[in-house]
């Protein structure tokens, strides 16, 4: 039986059925941790004699800014997956493959070794060093493939995995040279971790990250087209120059963002695509924003294992994703993948 042909009072409806699910995952996350709370005290105010409200405080002024980081995080991987396996035209695409995650991750090691402690906005030097290393890294990518190749997408994708190469081989020297009191924060970082972050970083990434999503999304139709092929695409007026370098940088944008604020967190622009596409199908209209909300509830549900599995200390999120993300994957494909097919 064919698909419901997709509208926009269909697509509302699932955006904000989806909005509904995340903004209740959020809430009862924010109430799991190794610190129990109260519902009712968390609304209300101080106590008299201005005693502070310790669960109130926990709740708004620790976990929230946390959970919402960790649901930034996620929407920007999985958008930044869904375009680049488009653009690519290859299913295991994610936004790692073009060398963006080694390139951060060397900015964040640069900072830590050198013992900067500046901060920018609000936001630290590894955080910054990070953005910068890796709006460095797709440049680099990007140039070497226009520079190597008539192919630009087959010519991305390998500039992306030697200049990833490259750079991992750079972080492990200098991994191995660093301090001990510098080893443990250069590990954590690489491993993924979403820390909180001050108000003014969290708006700023936030609209940052908005901003690049609907520009995306605004292209959605040309990407349904372009992965068919570049002839088909031409022949049906799709400037495929035009649609590859708004997707790429956008996408490598909103990476850079999710990067440099979480370190290196895997398999999130990598599932949660698939899992929508093999469910909602291959639509990118709905596969986008879809895929961004649900990346947001994918990663909160994450970050929340991570900090109570083994509370008060609290593990890297990269290492949940990683564990939980093979077998969700794998549970997706057996149930429908006589349903949907990658170029429906």
């Amino acid at each position: 039986m064919a698909k419901e042909a997709l509208t926009l009072k269909r697509l509302v409806i699932e955006i904000a059925i989806c909005i509904a699910i995340l903004f209740a995952v959020m809430m009862l996350c924010a109430f799991a941790g190794s610190q129990s709370i109260s519902f009712e005290k968390v609304f209300m105010s101080d106590g008299a004699g201005g005693i502070g409200n310790i669960d109130r405080q926990i709740f708004f002024g620790v976990r929230i800014p946390r959970i919402i980081l960790a649901a930034i995080v996620g929407a920007a991987l999985a958008c930044s997956g869904v375009v680049l396996q488009a653009i690519l035209r290859n299913p295991l695409a994610d936004p790692y493959i073009l060398g963006i995650s080694s390139g951060a991750g060397l900015g964040a090691i640069i900072a830590i070794l050198s013992g900067i402690s500046w901060s920018f906005w609000g936001g630290s030097s590894i955080t910054a060093f990070s953005f910068v290393g890796a709006v460095l890294t797709v440049w680099l990518v990007w140039w070497i493939g226009r520079f190597t190749g008539k192919s630009q997408v087959t010519s991305l994708l390998l500039a992306g995995v030697v200049v990833n190469a490259f750079f991992s081989a750079v972080i492990m020297f200098l991994t191995s040279i660093a301090k001990s009191n510098q080893l443990q924060s250069t590990i954590f970082w690489l491993m993924g971790n979403i820390t909180e972050k001050s108000n003014s970083v969290l708006v700023t990434a936030c609209v940052l990250v908005i901003f690049g999503i609907l520009v995306l999304f605004s292209i959605s139709q040309k990407l349904n087209v372009l992965t068919f092929g570049a002839e088909q695409a031409k022949n049906l007026g799709v400037n495929i120059k035009h649609i590859r370098v708004i997707g790429f940088a956008f996408a490598a944008f909103i990476t850079a963002i999710a990067v440099s604020l979480s370190g290196l967190i895997g398999f999130v622009g990598l599932i949660v695509p698939h899992g929508v596409r093999l469910v909602f199908g291959p639509d990118h209209r709905r596969l986008l924003p879809l895929s961004a909300i649900i990346g947001g509830i994918f990663m909160v549900i994450a970050d929340t294992i991570a900090r109570t599995i083994i509370a008060p200390a609290q593990m890297p999120v990269g290492i949940i994703t990683a564990i939980t993300g093979g077998p969700f994957f794998l549970y997706l494909l057996a149930r429908y993948s006589r349903k949907v097919s990658w170029l429906k």
